[in-house]
């Protein structure tokens, strides 16, 4: 039979594993609850009289799986009991499974506190037979409401049915500062949820392939497994659903950002044949880029001006699209030759070089300020003497945080990113975080309750009562590849990877301790890991060793 079926030609090559809940948070109307800790099958069976806990009608138990986590719940129950007798149920009866990525998500209900279920369900009735295992959620979450609606039930196992890629983590940060590797290692992990069929912005909510979102997710994947096809596949699926003339996922600037993918990409991987299949496209797309700078340097676009969330809508947002074309026709000019077309390469270099820079508006936003740095249209040491580094902590956001960070280390102030790094990303740390956050604000901290226990009466709950945007309260994703951007950034500007020649055959090794006394990693090659240690003596100096395929070479400049 299944030989005669029509298979389509998408893979699933997402594993799926069992994970036990770590802790019980509250239930009520539950009697032996603690059992459902154990490792008990997942297989209802007649006879013999295994330990089962029961959840009495109206009552409910309170899952942690000690993780986010993608996927949902598998349940099995042995029997409904009424009035202490055994009995089928003449109707089937329902539960109610609530996720949430803080304890008071799954807590709530639809509509309380802007929970939506949006792009994933997260708040689910469904009936089940009496002794039966069942599957329930495809969604993001760490923590699992489980609530009998309407009868007595024996309840043998829960366990989280977790969906991810199962590959191996090559690359690897460690250093003597516990907290900077426990951020490295978190955005990895959150980097890794969101590679799923294709690469996502969240695991909850958007659960969809965003070409801006995606930049600073590979820069990730790129530090931490070094290449996956989740990457190829979701911007192969935007631009064969994008003509070149008009813009991917609706924002001009997402076209720039797939222009810099390919460079980075190829930069990483050496994928020549990769490149030559879309250089149709990216030729067209950088012809109709040009045609953005007029002869006097003006940007001539009146289609949407976004950028990220923090500048829609301001006077700041044209200047931060422009810096993502200035970043595109730089990458572009680079891919343009590397095929074969110089006189496009040319064509690119000019465009930029008219780029009128007196136009350019961004002082009111840090975002903003680090693209037009990292693209080269304003010096980084100006812009970071000048905005980034003054009342650092504030005006951040996870998405750009990443290029805030580049921006300041390309102006020389590693040791006020990494003080970034610490106090901000390390705050959602504090605040019981296991990934990072699609946003975040140390301001939200305040008199406020982690998102791993219930809030008591008197505290602010960090993820209820907290957002903005499009992404208030409940409906902000507590799990978002954006913002793993400390990962990479560590990597490249700590570990000090630096990639010369595409495909990772030429490396520049220049390591940056500030306060460390030691960090040691690898990072991955298309030819194998390459490991590095860096170690500072009580004189200040380090020694460096260098561990490297044979095929890529090593540069090793001091700090």
């Amino acid at each position: 039979m299944i030989k005669d079926m029509k298979f389509s030609a998408e893979k699933n090559d997402i594993s799926v594993k069992y994970i036990l809940p770590v802790r019980l948070i509250d239930h009520d109307k539950a009697e032996n609850a603690e059992v459902l800790l154990r490792d008990l099958p997942s297989q209802a069976i007649r006879g013999g009289e295994p330990a089962c806990a029961v959840l009495h009608k109206g009552g409910y138990i309170l899952f942690d799986f000690g993780a986010e986590l993608s996927g949902g719940v598998i349940v099995t129950v042995r029997y409904l009991i009424d009035d202490e007798k055994i009995e089928r149920a003449a109707a089937n009866p329902s539960i109610r499974v609530v996720f949430g990525e803080s304890a008071a998500e799954a807590m709530s209900a639809s509509g309380e506190k802007n929970f939506k279920n949006d792009h994933s369900m997260r708040d689910i009735t469904r009936e089940y037979g009496f002794m039966s295992t069942f599957r329930i959620g495809q969604t993001g979450f760490r923590f699992a409401r489980l609530e009998s609606c309407d009868a007595n039930v024996e309840i043998l196992s829960v366990k989280g049915a977790f969906e991810y890629r199962d590959i191996p983590y090559i690359g690897e940060f460690t250093c003597s500062d516990k907290r900077l590797e426990d951020i490295w290692s978190v955005g990895a992990y959150t980097i890794h949820l969101n590679m799923q069929e294709y690469l996502w912005d969240g695991i909850k909510r958007d659960r969809m392939v965003w070409i801006g979102d995606m930049h600073p997710e590979v820069l990730s994947i790129c530090s931490v497994f070094g290449s996956d096809d989740c990457v190829t596949k979701s911007m192969d699926l935007v631009s064969s659903l994008t003509p070149y003339t008009e813009w991917m996922n609706g924002h001009l600037s997402y076209s720039m950002w797939w222009i810099t993918l390919q460079r980075d990409w190829y930069y990483q991987n050496g994928d020549r044949a990769y490149l030559e299949k879309n250089k149709s496209y990216l030729f067209n797309l950088l012809k109709r880029t040009i045609l953005l700078i007029d002869d006097e340097g003006c940007f001539t676009y009146e289609g949407n001006m976004f950028v990220d969330w923090s500048s829609n809508q301001t006077p700041y947002a044209e200047t931060g699209v422009i810096a993502t074309v200035a970043l595109a026709l730089r990458n572009g000019a680079e891919l343009a030759r590397l095929l074969g077309n110089d006189a496009l390469a040319e064509r690119c270099i000019n465009a930029y070089s008219r780029i009128d820079r007196s136009r350019l508006s961004y002082d009111g936003n840090k975002q903003v300020a680090a693209l037009v740095a990292i693209s080269g249209l304003v010096p980084a040491d100006e812009i970071n003497e000048r905005i980034l580094s003054k009342t650092p902590l504030e005006g951040l956001s996870t998405f750009i945080g990443g290029y805030v960070l580049q921006a300041r280390a390309e102006a020389g102030d590693i040791d006020g990113a990494l003080e970034v790094i610490r106090k901000y990303w390390g705050a959602m740390l504090d605040f019981g975080a296991t990934t990072f956050w699609e946003d975040f604000d140390l301001a939200w901290t305040e008199n406020a309750a982690p998102i791993d226990a219930l809030v008591p009466e008197g505290k602010k709950d960090i993820h209820g009562d907290h957002g903005r945007f499009c992404y208030k309260q409940f409906r902000h994703s507590l799990c978002h590849g954006w913002a793993s951007g400390p990962t990479w950034f560590l990597s490249r500007y700590v570990l000090g990877v630096r990639i010369i020649e595409p495909g990772c055959k030429k490396l520049l090794i220049k390591p940056y301790l500030s306060d460390l006394e030691y960090v040691k990693g690898k990072y991955p090659t298309p030819y194998g890991a390459v490991t590095i240690e860096h170690i500072k003596d009580k004189s200040g100096n380090i020694k460096t060793l260098v561990d490297a395929p044979k095929e890529t070479e090593i540069v090793i400049c001091s700090a």
